[in-house]
């Protein structure tokens, strides 16, 4: 069965996370995915975290699946010149350097539309132009810069980050997006373009009902959260939900760190919650009955609760309360996703066999296609295809032996 993205090529410039995770996806959709690196180091991720001595480590193998490796001395004439063939055989080029290392490598965007009119040049950048352009950006500055950190944590507590890399792999999702774009325009134009996304824009993006909230806070306090009083900014706010209907994650026994469930309740929740804690008579009683009276009383509404979840399991927690169709979900820790038998089914965490690390356990493609299957297959060696796609560009064996010994590859 053809792949969605069967006969795509892409030249992948990308290192570390932000782009990689833009390229795997791209990789996992059928598009054939060329990763540069460069000659004896390759992307640095190859050795950063490393936890199996000379092997590639799980930060390089968990993003780079499903591409072709090359080795390219972009500051080699030579190595030059075997980009430029790539570019002109391109549909995508992917890149995260820091602003201006294109220009500086002599492929401007101006250049490589000389190249190739077709050719999508794709971006992501710590910022968009102006103030912050020249900042460097990382996973957390992204999160600090983009709202998520000064509305994430408890009230009384600092500014905290996100254990979702929001910042990286969620700008990489989003550039997925402007890519995909860009390709089917270009089936209506012929002409490629430029695609950028700013890691701010991304976690901004994320945090959009905060944004709604800060406007909100201009016609008085929140409600709907937990915090006793409001000034002109968006508070921290701990486990609330952030909509509108209240949630909080109460324990559960035996009380480990992630022996907890997450509940929502809902107005037509309440009823079968009493009735399960054992307190009926708040169901019509005046002060509790309504989500008008409860939101008056939230901590008192889900210490209720825990006094009740603290004697189950998070999974009994769980079973009891979707018998009566009561939202709520278990804090699963990461012991616990890894080794989940449903995910292992459903291909969310798959199984890698690699060369020389053996086999790893790595996340499956999170979009599924009913006619594009993905099958997660290992990341590549540094500069393990290398004479297989300079062959297919026309080079001959004993060019590309010259082009090693040129310091070219």
């Amino acid at each position: 069965m053809a792949k969605a993205l069967e006969g795509v090529r892409v030249v992948d410039m990308t290192h570390v996370q932000s782009g990689p995770s833009t390229t795997q996806i791209l990789a996992w959709l059928g598009a054939d995915v060329i990763k540069v690196e460069a000659p004896g180091r390759g992307d640095i991720t190859r050795g950063q975290l490393r936890d199996v001595p000379d092997a590639d480590s799980l930060y390089f193998t968990m993003l780079n699946c499903n591409k072709r490796s090359i080795t390219v001395n972009m500051k080699s004439d030579q190595g030059k010149d075997v980009f430029t063939r790539l570019v002109q055989e391109a549909d995508l080029l992917v890149e995260n350097f820091g602003p201006g290392v294109m220009d500086r490598f002599g492929f401007s965007w101006e250049r490589l539309q000389e190249l190739n009119e077709r050719l999508i040049y794709a971006s992501i950048k710590g910022f968009g132009p102006g103030r912050y352009a020249d900042l460097k950006a990382y996973e957390v500055v992204a999160q600090a810069m983009g709202g998520a950190m000064s509305t994430t944590g408890f009230e009384d507590g600092p500014p905290t980050a996100t254990g979702a890399q929001i910042g990286d792999s969620g700008s990489g999702i989003h550039l997925v997006a402007g890519i995909l774009a860009a390709l089917y325009q270009r089936t209506h134009t012929g002409r490629g373009q430029r695609v950028m996304v700013a890691m701010q824009d991304a976690v901004l993006n994320l945090c959009r009902v905060k944004l709604r909230d800060q406007q909100r806070l201009t016609h008085g306090p929140l409600a709907e959260y937990p915090n006793k009083t409001f000034d002109d900014e968006v508070p921290r706010s701990g486990n609330a939900s952030g909509g509108g209907q209240p949630g909080w994650a109460v324990r559960c026994a035996p009380g480990g760190p992630n022996d907890y469930v997450y509940i929502v309740v809902q107005p037509v929740g309440w009823k079968p919650i009493t009735e399960l804690i054992g307190r009926p008579e708040l169901a019509d009683d005046p002060e509790w009955a309504t989500p008008e009276a409860r939101v008056a009383r939230l901590d008192k509404v889900f210490s209720l609760i825990e006094e009740w979840t603290s004697g189950l399991t998070k999974w009994e927690v769980m079973d009891r309360l979707n018998a009566h169709d009561i939202p709520c979900g278990p804090i699963l820790s990461t012991k616990e996703l890894i080794a989940d038998p449903t995910l292992a089914e459903l291909g969310t965490v798959v199984e890698v066999d690699h060369p020389e690390r053996g086999s790893f356990k790595t996340v499956g493609c999170p979009l599924r296609l009913s006619d594009s299957p993905v099958e997660v297959e290992r990341s590549p060696l540094l500069g393990e295809h290398t004479e297989e796609v300079l062959g297919a560009l026309g080079y001959a064996p004993q060019e590309i032996e010259e082009l090693r010994g040129a310091g070219a590859l």
